[in-house]
């Protein structure tokens, strides 16, 4: 019985509270009640604060859609990780896309040049697969969830902080108010006191309201006192917080830092996957017939080591046409011939010679050889070189 009358006290202190800080609030929309002003370097760090929380926001956010384009992909995400448990594991676009010419180089035929263009694109995209998956998760573990961990975790009690700091000063204001109400009223039943008023009784019942407003009076100064307090107090708490952020853009800092070198790991890796790519497909035989016999096109040169991606660039005007007799004289070629080369060529491993435009080398066959391929000679450096980088001398 006792705790429950406890239970309906505390109910109505609480419904008084909040009662009077709605009429506090209200007043103070309407101009009609003063509002203390926190001071200004708290009001700094309140709108740093906030400001912080915002562009996180924005960043994780933006973050995510980067990492992660598909957003049904992102919502199956989010949900595993409220429900605490690990996403299934599924391919990515590269590695579906390496997949894809892994399997299609096979049905056309790994001994073709396609083909075997085509595997090992496949192989090298699934790589950069590899790559894009290592990215995701680095990125999660360094940048993401420390973002996340601010905006869930130290943010939400720098929220709770600042609105118990608001109830303090709504409350604070609302003990000023009242002390102030119960001031003018003293003040005014003193000045009706001191009238001479004839009748006893009616002396008697001012003197006694004179009282009771002098109580009320001192009541409302001694709740003023206690309410100052506790603002002053809710605003240091809520300030050592908020002083906190300074060391949040550091961390965050440092987090950015580790995104940015696993970004640079990623795109490091990708462009090194891509050259090494060029460079075998610069080694396969380019000369593909078309179903009439018409002239093929000779293959673009691969570009140097310091230019990323150039080749992929060159127009097609730059194209030499290679004539389907020069080609069939470099096959049939038997002893050693003189061929001037046409393209740069840089030997994908040591078996191949490279080669520099218009240099001229000594070529000849060699039984059991790919006919798209000629054994190269220049000094004391021997190796395969293919035939359509080449053009026979008379």
């Amino acid at each position: 019985m006792n705790i429950m009358d406890f239970n309906v006290k505390k109910l109505a202190a609480d419904a008084g509270t909040f009662l009077s800080r709605a009429v506090q609030f209200t007043e103070e929309k309407l101009g009609q009640a003063e509002k203390t002003e926190l001071d200004a370097h708290l009001e700094n760090l309140l709108s740093k604060a906030e400001c912080t929380k915002i562009w996180t926001e924005k960043i994780m956010k933006q973050t995510e859609v980067l990492l992660q384009p598909n957003p049904n992909a992102r919502i199956e995400e989010f949900v595993y990780e409220k429900l605490d448990r690990k996403a299934p594991s599924r391919i990515n676009n590269p590695e579906l896309l390496g997949q894809y010419m892994i399997d299609a180089g096979t049905e056309f035929g790994p001994g073709t040049a396609y083909g075997n263009a085509l595997i090992k694109c496949g192989e090298t995209q699934k790589r950069i697969g590899t790559a894009d998956r290592e990215l995701i998760q680095t990125s999660a573990l360094n940048f993401l969830t420390p973002l996340r961990n601010f905006i869930e975790g130290d943010y939400k009690t720098i929220a709770k902080e600042r609105k118990l700091l608001q109830n303090k000063r709504l409350d604070l204001d609302a003990a000023k108010t009242r002390l102030k109400k119960a001031k003018a009223a003293e003040t005014r039943a003193s000045q009706l006191n001191s009238a001479r008023l004839e009748g006893d009784n009616v002396m008697v019942n001012f003197s006694y309201m004179l009282n009771l407003l002098h109580v009320k009076w001192l009541k409302s100064e001694q709740e003023l006192r206690i309410t100052q307090s506790e603002f002053d107090r809710q605003a240091e708490i809520t300030r050592l917080l908020l002083e906190g952020i300074s060391s949040t853009h550091a961390h965050h800092l440092r987090c950015l830092n580790d995104f940015v070198e696993a970004q640079m790991t990623y795109y490091a890796q990708c462009y090194q996957y891509m050259l090494d790519l060029q460079k075998q497909l610069g080694s396969f035989p380019s000369s593909y017939h078309s179903n009439n016999n018409q002239t093929s096109v000779a293959p673009v040169p691969s570009a140097s080591s310091n230019v990323i991606g150039s080749s992929a660039l060159t127009s097609t005007s730059s194209l030499v046409i290679t004539s389907p007799s020069n080609l069939t004289d470099l096959k049939e070629c038997s002893g050693s011939r003189r061929a001037r080369v046409l393209y740069d060529y840089d030997a994908a491993n040591s078996t191949e010679l490279s080669l520099l435009a218009d240099e001229v080398i000594t070529v000849f066959s060699v039984v059991g050889m790919d006919s798209d391929w000629l054994m190269g000679e220049r000094g004391n450096q021997k190796g395969r070189v293919p035939i359509t980088y080449l053009e026979l001398l008379n």
